[in-house]
């Protein structure tokens, strides 16, 4: 197992300096000078000239990706060109917020998705079964931004049981960070839990007619038993491998449901950063994102090993 971790630790390295590269020279073909954005209405010439020697804007970009990257490596990610705010505590203020909602989207998804999973299967051909099927194609075809303004329709202003829009930290209140975020998080974990529930169900059908489980029925096990003590193991392998991997579009999808429900998180920074030219904050975001990525990639490896430990090889 040490051996594992220690090659696809040995992976992730190389995989973010290419990422880093990739981020810094995109963002270099984007249209727009930041020293203009920085200089405001003046556009005075010679303050232009300074903002682009203080920031080695006039430096070639090689030169520009060794001071970014030196200084990321330090934790250093610039600063914000719009608020002069230093974009790690910007990074530090913002990402607890995204992963609060990507963390409750994931459990939504898993609590829906898999059980929905399974039911259908063991129930295959039945109304369950069809129903579940429903589900799945209503959740992966309703595009995000319907459901969301549906959602803020029904519960706030119809019932006035949630809240239309806001953030409220945990830890100054949970019971009014959870009222907050139940919404949001429902409409980015909803597609997921359809597509969780597709391939649970499909990974069970397939256990369920091993001959493993037709010898295990025919010693006179129960059938919870075969189902969960037998058919579940195997047939979750590729649905935590496939739950962990959405994790990652969690943080993409963030971008327009933090919109539509003002929340103040990295998907509202980022789309705000790109508005305004603030090169700065884009780079550091979208860095941390590939980031937080790759690092839930591991851990779905990882947990892909401890339920099949065969793989280690």
């Amino acid at each position: 197992m040490l051996t594992f971790l220690a090659n696809r630790l040995a992976q992730i390295v190389p995989t973010l300096f290419f990422v880093s590269i990739l981020i810094f020279s995109l963002q270099q073909l984007l249209p727009g000078d930041p020293a203009l954005v920085m200089a405001g209405e003046e556009r005075d010439p010679a303050v232009i000239e300074q903002i682009r020697k203080q920031y080695r804007l006039d430096q070639p970009i090689p030169v520009q990706y060794a001071y970014w990257a030196k200084g990321v490596l330090t934790g250093d990610f610039g600063e914000s060109l719009r608020v002069k705010v230093p974009v790690r505590d910007l990074i530090v203020q913002k990402l607890p917020v995204t992963l609060q909602l990507g963390l409750m989207a994931i459990v939504i998804a898993f609590l829906i998705g898999i059980p929905a999973g399974i039911i259908s299967a063991v129930k295959q051909g039945t109304a369950w079964d069809y129903g579940a099927n429903l589900f799945a194609l209503w959740g992966i075809s309703t595009p995000n931004f319907w459901l969301g303004i549906m959602l803020i329709f029904l519960f706030s202003i119809k019932l006035g049981w949630l809240p239309a829009s806001g953030y409220v930290p945990l830890t100054e209140d949970w019971r009014a960070s959870l009222a907050a975020t139940i919404m949001p998080a429902f409409v980015l974990g909803n597609a997921i839990s359809a597509i969780l529930m597709r391939h649970t169900r499909s990974a069970m059908l397939q256990v369920l007619h091993s001959d493993y489980i037709r010898t295990a029925r025919a010693k006179g096990i129960s059938e919870r038993q075969v189902i969960l003590g037998h058919a579940l193991r195997n047939a979750l392998t590729p649905v935590i491998t496939l739950g962990a991997l959405e994790l990652g579009t969690l943080l993409s999808g963030a971008v327009l449901t933090e919109q539509i429900f003002s929340i103040p998180g990295f998907g509202k920074l980022i789309v705000d950063a790109v508005f305004n030219r603030d090169y700065a904050v884009v780079q550091g975001v979208v860095l941390v994102t590939a980031t937080v990525y790759i690092t839930l990639n591991l851990i779905a490896d990882i947990a892909y090993v401890l339920v099949n430990p065969r793989l280690r090889s």
